[in-house]
């Protein structure tokens, strides 16, 4: 079967051969970046809100630090990570992944938000996707959070329960809202849902979504499994948009 397994694999690299998830220059592996695209995609790494994952200047002391917007708003969970800046390639990934039939980019993704969030992970945690409204879905046909996260489930091997959270209202977009309009526009919008939300009980949990902005969808969702009984809620984005000093 492993055999088989290989055969099969090499004959769909032939046919398909992996792409750069950026550019669609031809790529060794499984995805990911070519080098230029590598070298212009700005990676989050070194010090970092223990919050939100935003880059901060200097170097860590140790201790938990956190950007002056975690330091504004109120956050709901515990710590939080993210991969890329919501800038020139991370954007440009970010949105093919939502809006361009880009399925695909959630693989390189996963990798990469599984190391940044390194630092937050726990062997019992259960990753769970931010969940979409059905009229998206029935837009897109697929909700990319989700496919980020059976992505990061195979690379960190930890379990996904894409169904562990539902979002019963509101299906448009946050783009062009205020601040105060996207919190007001998420609350009671996700709940745990009524059979699945149980398995979220007395666990840890692992939000994961393509990108913050505000911060409003991922803290209902960890307001929704809070509910469900989570004892310990962190969350990882593939990028993150940071204000410009």
């Amino acid at each position: 079967m492993g055999l088989a397994r290989a055969a099969t694999r090499g004959l769909v690299a032939a046919v398909y051969p992996a792409q750069c998830a950026n550019c669609g220059e031809a790529v060794d592996g499984d995805g990911g970046l070519c080098a230029p695209c590598w070298r212009d995609t700005q990676f989050v790494s070194g010090h970092v809100c223990d919050q939100c994952g935003a880059p901060l200047p200097g170097e860590s002391d140790g201790h938990a630090d956190r950007c002056d917007e975690c330091m504004a708003i109120a956050r709901p969970w515990d710590r939080g990570r993210t991969a890329l800046i919501y800038k020139g390639n991370g954007r440009r990934m970010v949105l093919a992944l939502k809006h361009a039939d880009r399925p695909d980019i959630a693989v390189p993704a996963a990798g990469w938000m599984a190391r940044a969030a390194a630092p937050i992970l726990s062997e019992d945690m259960v990753i769970v996707p931010v969940p979409a409204h059905w009229t998206r879905m029935f837009r897109r046909r697929y909700n990319q959070a989700a496919e980020i996260a059976r992505a990061l489930g195979r690379v960190t091997g930890l379990t996904v329960d894409t169904r562990a959270l539902m979002r019963i209202t509101g299906g448009e977009t946050q783009e062009g809202k205020t601040l105060d309009q996207r919190f007001a526009h998420v609350e009671g919008a996700i709940r745990p849902h009524p059979k699945r939300g149980a398995r979220l009980a007395g666990r840890s949990v692992l939000i994961v979504d393509d990108v913050m902005t505000s911060g409003a969808t991922l803290a209902a969702a960890t307001e929704a499994a809070r509910e469900a009984g989570a004892v310990r809620v962190c969350i990882v984005t593939l990028a993150r948009v940071v204000r410009d000093a």
